[in-house]
């Protein structure tokens, strides 16, 4: 027993840092030496791999009485200049802890596996017992082997084990400080699992930096001071509300409230149908520019009577567009989110070639064909036949000349040619609106079947039944006639589209098809946007 008079220095830590301090130990309350080749060593060694192998977090305990004469009372303890002894320590024992993890982690670990985002641990536990934790929450799969499970099961040393045959790793603090950049670039690449373990908060910037040199996107999680160079270097540093420090908070881009690891992976899937939905909604806009562009083009090159006027343009865009484009943001996520890859930042961009030439030369084209072919009909009807059309601009829009024939000889005045020119101008204007029914339906999903989506979102149920009823009240109003040069459709008008609107329909969903059925075929490089 120490005498009254005497200081009680006491330490905790890593085990095995504790021990090497320790040239005795305590047993049944005598003080023992404990050399290095001890008996008492190696079963520290098995307690150590049992209760590290579980999981548990393990430190050691070790202790020394200081001399009264040397170290009297009062005496002055530096920590910064230690002034006290550090070696030759007692041994007194082992505390293992368990902080187990969440439940719903490993659910949260299988997914971001699933979507293709890699799980690296990084921790300065000791390495069996960062490998257990791993193995538990998978990061460490049940079918993976590291090089220390290869040699024990086929009793060899782990240095005859080629490291390029196992698919997980476990490397520890010391080993990583050996490794140069090549190393470590090598070790990233051939391993799709890995656990850095015993690490320091300048090695977990290292590995950071090593990531993003391969063109990965890193995001990091920390909680302490220590870590705010990785956090700050990552791409998106993520801090912890709950345990992390101002430090850490301040130099992370987002902070976790609750902790938990599961809710970063909500936010990567919220954030993929965000994007999803952004995309949706633009292509499903950009789709009608070509209908409203083309007959312009048609006017000038083929100088026909203008089939779409300004004023109708202006209720496409600023009216029966606007509540089926919103609605798109309220769209559920696909089933297979959290099954993608994650995008190319380069070359998957918000809008991209294969998103234009879907909605401009594909949905587009099939688009302006339905106007065209309404105007068309309807002229047609009149007298007018489309050779008739061709070239006739001039006479047509010629104030002065009251004698305009149709394809049957038949006069037309400029006030009744003008009549049937706004007339066709409100059937390509609802012809427009007829196909984009089906346009906002198919850009419902990117890649899986409307049929398997559902269309349970009635934000945009409710936008087509809004926009078919704007474009009926645009039509049948009494008086838009005079101010909007908007006028009433016979019924069968509004029939010719339809077919189109099927037609739109059904070649998207066999190109979805086609997509799910031949995965990065040319289909899916042409058109996947």
């Amino acid at each position: 027993m120490p005498d009254e008079d005497q200081h009680l220095l006491v330490m905790k830590g890593a085990p095995e840092r504790i021990l090497d301090r320790c040239t005795s130990i305590l047993l049944n309350g005598e003080i023992v030496d404990m050399p290095a080749d001890s008996e008492q060593r190696v079963k520290f060694e098995a307690a150590y791999l049992e209760l590290g192998g579980m999981g548990e977090r393990v430190l050691g305990f070790c202790h020394s009485f200081l001399d009264a004469k040397e170290y009297p009372k009062g005496y002055a303890f530096d920590n910064e200049n230690v002034n006290f002894p550090l070696e030759g320590l007692t041994f007194v024992g082992l505390m293992a802890m368990i902080d187990p993890p969440r439940a719903n982690v490993p659910e949260a670990v299988a997914k971001c596996k699933s979507a293709g985002i890699k799980v690296i641990m990084v921790t300065g536990d000791h390495p069996i017992t960062a490998a257990a934790i791993a193995k538990n929450v998978g990061i460490i799969s049940d079918g993976s082997n590291t090089v220390d499970d290869i040699a024990k099961d086929m009793g060899i040393p782990v240095e005859e084990v080629d490291p390029s045959k196992v698919n997980a790793a476990v490397v520890h603090g010391s080993k990583l400080k050996e490794m140069t950049a090549e190393d470590l670039d090598a070790l990233l690449s051939n391993h799709e699992e890995i656990v850095f373990a015993r690490t320091s908060p300048q090695q977990k910037l290292i590995i950071v930096e090593a990531f993003q040199r391969s063109g990965q996107i890193v995001a990091v999680t920390g909680d302490g001071v220590n870590d705010s160079p990785a956090l700050k270097k990552a791409d998106i540093g993520i801090a912890m509300g709950i345990a992390g420090s101002d430090v850490s908070k301040e130099a992370a881009d987002m902070i976790l409230l609750d902790d938990n690891f599961a809710s970063i992976v909500t936010g990567v899937e919220e954030g993929r149908l965000i994007f999803d939905n952004l995309k949706k909604s633009i292509a499903y806009t950009l789709t009608s520019n070509i209908p409203e562009i083309s007959p312009f083009l048609f006017f000038i090159v083929l100088s026909i009577p203008l089939p779409l006027g300004t004023v109708t343009i202006l209720f496409i865009d600023l009216g029966t567009d606007l509540w089926p484009a919103i609605s798109l943001a309220y769209e559920k996520a696909e089933s297979d989110i959290m099954l993608r890859l994650p995008r190319d930042p380069q070359k998957d961009r918000l809008v991209n070639e294969r998103l234009i030439s879907v909605s401009y030369g594909q949905i587009g084209m099939i688009q302006a064909s339905a106007g065209f072919f309404v105007y068309f009909v309807i002229m047609a009807e009149n007298g007018f036949r489309p050779s008739t059309l061709l070239g006739i601009r001039k006479n047509w829009d010629d104030l002065t000349n009251e004698s305009v024939e149709d394809s049957y000889g038949q006069q037309w005045s400029y006030i009744d040619r003008k009549i049937l020119e706004y007339t066709c101008h409100s059937a390509f204007f609802v012809s427009i609106v007829i196909v984009q029914w089906a346009d906002v339906i198919i850009c419902k999903t990117r890649k899986l079947s409307v049929f398997t989506q559902g269309m349970n979102n009635w934000v945009l149920n409710t936008g087509i039944m809004f926009e078919t009823a704007l474009a009926a009240f645009m039509c049948y109003t009494p008086g838009l006639d005079k101010a909007l040069r908007v006028y009433p459709l016979r019924f069968w008008w509004w029939l010719p589209a339809l077919p189109f609107s099927l037609i739109i329909w059904l070649y998207d969903e066999g190109r979805r098809w086609l997509l799910r059925k031949y995965p990065g075929g040319w289909v899916e490089q042409e058109t996947y946007y």
